[in-house]
């Protein structure tokens, strides 16, 4: 694989750079077209621009306003080279979290064939910045450095990377939550300054309202989209679901606490990535970007068939193959239902498989309050023996 990862990389690259060029991304035109009019009133949420509503914050319109001045094709190829160059920082911080000693172009050009990686790149979205955003974050939380700001802005710009800042809470690294939600705060105001009429409106109206997308729709790998589907659309999930979120967060937020206390914050990350898209109504299959480090976690841990199997799973998709046509077969409990919630599925199990494996785990090495991690003799635990900072004959 090392010999061939160049060559393949270099083809992505250029099929990034051609495809960009050439190629009118949706949901980058509706970032661009949003920062044309995000100043212009309301507009932004009450008006469908390129025949969808835009859905992100304030904040993430704000941000496009100069690469609104642009010409569309320059201002999405520089878009797309930002994308690719945030996904590399993205491979690199979660190598080092891992210990793993791979060639970042083996880890990048394996990477960039994960559908969910891919697709953001096909429909111009901004989920390689969040990812590398939260996780530049928890590489300097998991180093014992201060921290906070990526989470803060990454959450600015989309409300679910707000899980981590609960993340940071429980594992008791309180000033890094609290400069998160102060980045937050900043980036939220000077959005409100920007745009104060749009800001008014998402805030009180828009954040929550699930009925401006297609929930139903296939690629929403939520368990709310997949009750959806299963109950014959969305009108058909009873007020009993509230229940579920706050019950599948508080699970998956404290299977993350007890990995990141033990000072394994690779794990935390994976697992707060997963409950974040767990517990989100709306989790489209390009925001299933985490599973970069929940395979890297997996890889770590020495379990190379299931990190092989879910490397399938997210190149394949399976899910696309079952009918997602809106039509009646795409509703109600069939054989192909656990195809067509398979990345639902996937997180579900790698939470679980978590959950058990803080039974069977040592829970060295370990951190401080501070979150910096103590050393620890080489092979003192699993994820010791590929760790670079463990201690020989310590």
């Amino acid at each position: 694989m090392k010999r061939w990862a160049p060559f393949l990389l270099a083809v992505e690259v250029l099929a990034v750079v051609v495809f960009s060029a050439v190629y009118d991304s949706l949901d980058f035109r509706i970032y661009w077209l949003g920062g044309h009019i995000v100043t212009d009133g309301s507009r932004l949420y009450q008006e469908q621009v390129a025949d969808h509503y835009f859905t992100n914050t304030p904040f993430m319109a704000a941000l496009f306003v100069p690469l609104a001045a642009l010409p569309l094709v320059l201002a999405r190829m520089l878009w797309q080279l930002a994308s690719l160059g945030a996904f590399v920082g993205a491979c690199a911080l979660t190598a080092r979290m891992a210990g793993h000693r791979i060639p970042l172009v083996v880890v990048v050009a394996a990477g960039l064939l994960l559908q969910p990686v891919w697709q953001s790149f096909f429909l111009g979205q901004v989920n390689l910045f969040l990812l590398a955003l939260v996780l530049a974050d928890l590489y300097r939380v998991a180093r014992g450095r201060p921290a906070g700001i990526g989470i803060g802005v990454a959450t600015a710009i989309k409300l679910t990377p707000a899980v981590f800042v609960v993340l940071l809470l429980l594992s008791r690294r309180t000033k890094d939550a609290a400069t998160a939600a102060a980045t937050f705060a900043v980036c939220t105001v000077l959005a409100h300054a920007v745009a104060p009429d749009a800001s008014r409106l998402y805030w009180l109206h828009t954040f929550y309202d699930t009925s401006r997308v297609g929930a139903p729709y296939i690629s929403n790998q939520s368990p709310y989209g997949a009750l959806a589907r299963i109950s014959g659309g969305a009108a058909e999930v009873g007020d009993w679901y509230t229940a579920v979120p706050p019950a599948l967060g508080v699970s998956g937020l404290a299977v993350a606490a007890v990995w990141a206390r033990r000072g394994d914050w690779l794990s935390a990350t994976a697992v707060t990535g997963a409950t974040g898209l767990i517990v989100s109504p709306i989790s489209w299959a390009h925001h299933w970007v985490w599973i970069v480090p929940a395979l890297a976690v997996l890889l770590r841990n020495g379990h190379r068939k299931s990190a092989a199997a879910a490397y399938v799973l997210f190149a394949v998709s399976p899910l696309w193959w079952t009918p997602r046509d809106g039509g009646p077969r795409e509703y109600g409990f069939h054989l192909l239902t656990p195809v067509a919630n398979c990345y639902l599925l996937a997180g579900l199990s790698f939470l679980a498989y978590m959950a058990v494996r803080l039974r069977v785990s040592p829970p060295a090495p370990s951190s401080g309050r501070d979150g910096r991690r103590r050393p620890v003799p080489c092979g003192a635990a699993s994820r010791a023996v590929r760790d670079p900072e463990c201690v020989p004959g310590g």
